[in-house]
């Protein structure tokens, strides 16, 4: 039994693609029809949902159909695109959408995207038109935890872990950086995960003569150590890493896309050269290189650097099983909110038979990594672009009535 007369629900993914969205689908399809709702799928992400009124059908997600759709395979059965609703010039955008929606008996939608698609559906509520958002960013920073986030850190962490191993043949320096846009939550879980010598990200304003000290003297170690003087160094940095005056490092002159944001890359390359330079200055290398018989005269005089951009390998693929669950999970519980007439609201969790939901518009704000926490892993001896910090931990007991918050 419904709590509103909903007949029908209208499916979008939207923004980038990762891991667990199909289980977002698959979840929330199922559901839909044991609730005795339809579920449909609206293609292509908002450029759908205005394109809706001219399209002859959409398909409807019955048993037979989600047999085909693969909880576990990344990407999205329904299609993606980055177009933000306000900014199309149409005049009649939001009647044109509602005609849409009513051609096709839409009642409501379940939408699962990233902050900049969750700026829409908090637009699009206050059109009139029902929408709960179902938390999907690889970024890992929304206020949630967001499907996608588990899947694309345990790739970074794979790639890192295997390249670990053409690095320390050649004794090279590996430089790998990967998506995050302004948060460091990929670099910095995927880093850790791969056991990586450095972690650079936008929390942290990078001071390279600390990178280059730690990387120096861990390098040398290695190498020294080694019975058949084989070492390498492994950096995982993040697309957005600042310098000390807060700017990006990243390449000149890059457009911004529909949201307005712009387009980051270059941080490893830049890295590299930074790293390149102080090597050529380095008298002390020169002599090491030497000291361990591997230095020839105008073709080997120090360690190479190379940089490994994955770029869309760490969002394609594979979903972890932790994100089949929560995006299952986070499918079911958009639906639910839908039947009790709740709109512009995100999925936090579900916690047994308890749905926990906030308002969309707080949980698009932006959440950072937790430089503490990074305090903790620099006693350790993970480097992170700046001067260790002593980690001066606080302790508090769990009250029985709070629940443990879902992150990474």
């Amino acid at each position: 039994m419904t709590t509103t007369a909903i007949e029908n629900i209208g499916l979008i993914t939207s923004g980038g693609d990762c891991g667990g969205l199909n289980a977002v689908l698959k979840g929330a399809a199922l559901t839909a029809h044991a609730r005795g709702v339809g579920a449909l799928v609206i293609p292509n992400g908002y450029a759908g949902l205005y394109n809706l009124v001219d399209m002859e059908r959409v398909v409807r997600l019955t048993p037979t159909r989600l047999d085909a759709v693969r909880a576990t395979l990344a990407g999205s059965e329904a299609g993606h695109s980055r177009v933000k609703i306000s900014k199309i010039e149409a005049a009649d955008k939001y009647e044109r959408i509602k005609q849409g929606l009513a051609k096709h008996g839409i009642d409501g939608l379940v939408i699962s995207g990233g902050d900049d698609t969750g700026s829409v559906i908090v637009d699009l509520a206050a059109h009139g038109i029902l929408c709960v958002h179902a938390p999907k960013t690889m970024d890992l920073d929304l206020q949630t935890y967001s499907v996608g986030g588990d899947s694309t850190v345990n790739r970074i962490a794979q790639f890192v872990h295997d390249l670990r191993t053409t690095a320390i043949t050649h004794n090279r320096v590996v430089v790998v950086e990967v998506f995050g846009r302004y948060a460091g939550h990929t670099a910095f879980r995927g880093g850790i995960a791969a056991e990586a010598d450095c972690i650079l990200m936008p929390e942290v304003p990078v001071d390279f003569r600390i990178v280059y000290e730690h990387f120096r003297d861990r390098f040398m170690r290695r190498v020294r150590e080694s019975d058949v003087n084989a070492g390498t160094y492994m950096i995982v940095v993040a697309e957005g890493i600042k310098d000390e005056e807060g700017n990006f490092y990243t390449d000149k002159d890059v457009s911004a896309d529909p949201f307005g944001h712009k387009k980051l890359g270059g941080a490893g390359k830049f890295v590299q050269g930074t790293l390149e330079e102080m090597l050529e200055k380095d008298a002390e290398i020169e002599r090491f290189m030497k000291d361990q018989g591997m230095y020839v005269p105008g073709l080997y005089e120090r360690p190479e650097v190379r940089t490994v951009t994955p770029t869309h390998l760490v969002r394609c693929g594979e979903t972890s099983a932790y994100d089949v669950n929560f995006g299952m999970q986070a499918g079911a519980a958009a639906v639910s909110l839908l039947l009790e007439d709740k709109t512009a609201v995100t999925v936090v969790d579900v916690q047994g038979g308890r749905i926990q939901y906030m308002p969309t518009e707080r949980a698009i704000k932006q959440r950072h990594v937790d430089v503490n926490q990074v305090a903790l892993f620099e006693q350790m001896g993970f480097c992170f672009g700046r001067k260790a910090q002593p980690y001066e931990p606080a302790f508090s007991e769990l009250a029985e009535s709070e629940t443990p918050a879902r992150h990474l």
